[in-house]
């Protein structure tokens, strides 16, 4: 009975010891999430993937949930970070606290892409901005229409319909959208309007970037407006788009980069923001937009200084030139060096409980390419 309650009780101590063990390991790892906008989710994968290579104690998990929804869980304080490709407005700032408590930052610039899926025609299409208007305010609709032809010599269009297919959630891309498609179009400003979240009259809706690629894909007729990885990685044909300056520019991260060169100008503070829609340049893709990653200026709202620093680190890191090579790699247009300083300063204040989470050298600019 002796051997056996010693036995028991010796048991009984290994497995404390491992579950004391499992708890420092638990307790020592740092996890983190994000939430918002489908537009930049392929590159935020990435990054966590490639970031926790080199930080395996740091855990991330972004969620693909529109621009609105990241907004909206910023703003209650169940995510670390949001991403959003609609910069916060008045009211939204207001709600999480004012300016002055929040940092937002362009993580990279991407296009919205005129995707379709046309049978049999093979050759890449051009589109103009007021085209596309009057395809998703249901005037042009057929694929055959005579203003579509005289901008497409020799490509046979078919006599089929134009199915529109558009975001159901919140959505910075449809955001950038209707900007955009307001700049071409007076009537589609006044009917349509412009926002993350409009009333189409004609068409049929898809959630998120990866619902509106589906359907375009499985839709005879169909265009849909999505980010410009989601077309390449879907291998779903995108129209070349004329420009401010009358050319007609597929995009490509060298064309929304070329739209994003004089951005840096326009962006000053803590809460960055510039519409890159619509720029001259005859290089410029005209759809193009920033996307943003929003936190707390005093990250108070996370569990602990420790993971203020995994927080701004990894940013640190996805906007730096490692993070921003991935970003070129997969079909988004880097920041600008303009850019990357803005963005840079701006982390640079934020801190926990009014403690700084930064070095000197890392306030004077140096990147570490890590945790801080």
């Amino acid at each position: 009975m002796m051997k056996v309650a010693l036995a028991r009780s010796l048991k009984r101590s290994v497995v404390a010891v491992a579950l004391s063990v499992a708890g420092v390991a638990i307790a020592g790892e740092i996890r983190l999430g994000g939430a918002g906008a489908t537009f930049p989710n392929p590159l935020y994968q990435q990054w966590v993937t490639e970031y926790q290579k080199a930080n395996p104690d740091v855990k991330i998990d972004y969620q693909s949930i529109g621009s609105g929804g990241g907004i909206k869980a910023i703003t209650e304080k169940t995510v670390a970070f949001a991403g959003s490709d609609a910069p916060m407005n008045k009211k939204e700032i207001a709600a999480a606290g004012g300016a002055e408590n929040l940092v937002q930052i362009p993580s990279c610039a991407g296009a919205v892409v005129p995707a379709y899926n046309l049978p049999g025609v093979t050759k890449d299409l051009n589109l103009t901005g007021e085209l596309i208007a009057d395809i998703y305010a249901g005037t042009v609709a057929k694929w055959n229409d005579k203003r579509i032809a005289e901008i497409n010599a020799g490509v046979a269009l078919p006599d089929m319909a134009i199915t529109p297919v558009y975001r159901t959630d919140g959505s910075g891309t449809t955001f950038v959208f209707t900007n955009y498609l307001a700049t071409q179009s007076d009537s589609f400003k006044s009917t349509i309007g412009t926002g993350k979240q409009v009333k189409w009259p004609v068409g049929q809706g898809g959630k998120g970037n990866e619902g509106v690629a589906g359907a375009i894909s499985t839709t005879p007729g169909a265009i849909g407006y999505i980010e410009l990885n989601y077309a390449t990685a879907n291998k779903i044909a995108f129209a070349s788009v004329k420009n401010l300056e009358g050319v007609f520019v597929k995009a490509s991260p060298k064309s929304i980069s070329a739209a994003g060169e004089g951005a840096v100008a326009k962006l000053s503070g803590e809460v960055l923001a510039a519409d890159i829609w619509n720029q001259p340049g005859k290089e410029s893709y005209p759809i193009s937009g920033f996307t943003y990653i929003i936190i707390y200026k005093d990250l108070v709202n996370l569990k602990s200084i420790e993971e203020a620093k995994a927080l701004t680190g990894f940013l640190d890191w996805a906007t730096g030139d490692k993070g921003q090579a991935i970003a070129e790699k997969l079909d988004y247009a880097p920041l600008s060096a303009g850019v990357q300083a803005k963005v840079k300063s701006a982390l640079r204040t934020t801190t926990f409980g009014g403690k700084t989470l930064w070095s000197a050298d890392d306030t004077a600019g140096a990147s570490k390419g890590g945790k801080h």
